[in-house]
């Protein structure tokens, strides 16, 4: 009975989206931007200033936010940032510390509060407390970068469609979709993983946005119940990952992501000789579900009824909570893999097939992008003290 209730939910589903998801084509795929030599892991303007330890409410972890923050203010004016803060007590005894979320978010021009739903793409930007000097380059360094470079790869191909959208008169018809970019401070535990030990930044957020309703009429009651997908990145960048579906009701999600895969790898899109693909289960239809054995940044969503599907390998990297688990320890084709297929989930999740490739981006001798944006663009910082 159990597995063809599951079959049911996955048919439904699957039957869902199939008007909201649109595949690109083979041209789209392969005019997808690379991040090169910004994934460079000691001059890349994208990851190597990640590649340090980052121990929330410490002064590194300050300047690594910043490279975040001017990251979307110089190269993605059209976003809109938003710093989500909680000041928290933690094993460690000691004044409380503050923890610091990163939203950013980009919805199309004529969106209203309340009326949009979103992509969410995650990934923690802390590194654990303990071994002294732990990097945490797959843990999230790299996933950070990952997302950084999904949002710019996919930045003038948002524009181009939108604007095409309002010329033709097309906007309004259907459910306004935007793209969001969460970073999340405190996911690491300090001492030993427990419920309030971990997950510090997360469980701070979703508990805010469950308690902070959109206006009336709205048709999603917060940002919780707006977020379609929340997309988490872990662990991410040592060589040869395994990446299971972890839950039943995102598994349509998963193949989307898997296919993508397979279709890249055909292109020569994707750069790492993995001996297996890095998201086995395309077909998999039942069997066991593994997503509540790892806990992780989705739990508070989760728990409130926000759909996950989590990018972690199973089993985790060799490197995982050691000191190897630094940039000379990644694996670069792989990391830059990642990246791509994450860019292509989302360029089929917003809908941009015959948009990408389009646009005013292109790259400076330093391998950073430049992009030609209007002031009237310009990024809005709010700062909320819970």
């Amino acid at each position: 009975m159990r597995r063809a209730f599951y079959a049911f939910v996955f048919s439904v589903l699957s039957l869902a989206i199939t008007s909201a998801y649109t595949p690109l084509s083979d041209s789209s795929l392969q005019v997808l931007q690379s991040p090169g030599s910004d994934f460079d892991i000691n001059s890349g303007s994208l990851l190597a200033p990640i590649l340090r330890v980052r121990i929330p409410g410490t002064p590194a972890i300050e300047e690594v936010r910043q490279h975040f923050v001017d990251f979307f203010s110089s190269q993605l004016p059209n976003w809109e940032i938003s710093l989500q803060n909680s000041t928290q007590n933690t094993p460690l005894g000691g004044a409380p510390i503050t923890f610091v979320n990163i939203i950013a978010t980009r919805d199309p021009p004529w969106a209203r509060e309340g009326h949009v739903e979103r992509l969410a793409l995650v990934a923690h930007y802390d590194s654990k407390y303990t071994p002294k000097g732990f990097i945490g380059a797959t843990d999230s360094a790299a996933p950070c970068a990952m997302l950084m470079h999904a949002a710019r790869a996919l930045d003038a191909a948002l524009t181009a469609k939108w604007e095409a959208m309002q010329a033709n008169g097309d906007f309004g018809l259907d459910e306004d979709v935007g793209l969001q970019i969460m970073l999340l401070d405190g996911e690491e535990a300090f001492i030993t993983w427990t419920a309030t030990d971990s997950l510090y930044g997360a469980r701070a957020l979703a508990q805010e946005w469950d308690s902070s309703f959109n206006p009336a009429m709205s048709t999603y009651r917060n940002k919780l119940d707006s977020i379609s997908l929340f997309m988490l990145l872990d662990l991410l960048g040592a060589q040869n990952p395994r990446v299971p579906s972890y839950f039943v009701t995102t598994h349509w999600a998963y193949k989307n992501l898997a296919l993508l895969e397979q279709r890249m790898r055909s292109l020569k899109v994707l750069k790492s000789q993995s001996s297996h693909p890095f998201l086995p289960e395309i077909n998999k239809d039942q069997g066991v579900w593994y997503g509540g054995y790892i806990e992780d940044d989705h739990v508070p969503f989760m728990a409130r009824g926000v759909e996950v599907l989590h990018i972690i390998p199973s089993p985790f990297p060799p490197v995982w909570h050691t000191m190897n688990d630094d940039g000379e320890h990644l694996d670069g084709p792989t990391v830059e893999d990642w990246a791509m297929l994450t860019t292509a989930f989302a360029a089929e999740w917003m809908d941009l097939e015959g948009h990408l490739g389009t646009g005013k981006a292109k790259r400076d001798g330093d391998g950073a992008m430049e992009h030609e944006a209007s002031e009237k663009g310009r990024r809005r910082f709010e700062k909320d003290e819970l």
